[in-house]
């Protein structure tokens, strides 16, 4: 896996801090809700709606209502019809590197709390402070290493 440049970093950042401001802006309002809000903002009735969409008024009312879970070709023609585009994009509930940390800290101690149960059996169990190095030494290595190493699942002998 190739390491991403720098201009990729800086787009992605750009792109999820732009996200992370949409989605506080939004309130956690449902879709169904975002499109009653612009509806109304409009002046324009379900039907009308309905009508320049090509779909039944009945599906308009649903969708609002959040009762119906709807495909992104139907949110399309309704956006369509209010002069709205769709925005899907990734919003990560953390900064990436973060998340990488999070990840190489968990599967680390993971690799290590078997090593020490397997040293414990033979009684050799190491220091707390030794076992804290090694998990350092461990996360270090997994964030330095190339490819998909970190999120990839070992499978430990038992």
């Amino acid at each position: 896996m190739k390491r991403p440049k720098k201009s990729e970093k800086l787009l992605l950042k750009e792109i999820f801090l732009s996200s992370k401001t949409l989605l506080k802006h939004q309130r956690n309002l449902e879709i169904g809700q975002l499109i009653t809000l612009t509806r109304n903002q409009l002046k324009m009735s379900q039907r009308a709606l309905a009508k320049r969409a090509g779909i039944p008024q009945s599906t308009v009312s649903r969708i609002e209502s959040c009762g119906f879970e709807t495909n992104i070709s139907m949110l399309k023609k309704i956006l369509n019809a209010m002069a709205c585009d769709l925005l899907i994009t990734i919003v990560p509930k953390d900064d990436l590197e973060t998340i990488r940390k999070k990840q190489a800290r968990v599967k680390a101690e993971k690799k290590i709390r078997y090593l020490h149960g397997t040293m414990s059996l033979e009684k050799q169990a190491p220091s707390q402070k030794l076992l804290q190095e090694l998990i350092n030494d461990e996360v270090s290595d997994l964030l330095d290493a190339s490819g998909s190493v970190l999120w990839e699942e070992e499978l430990f002998e038992q």
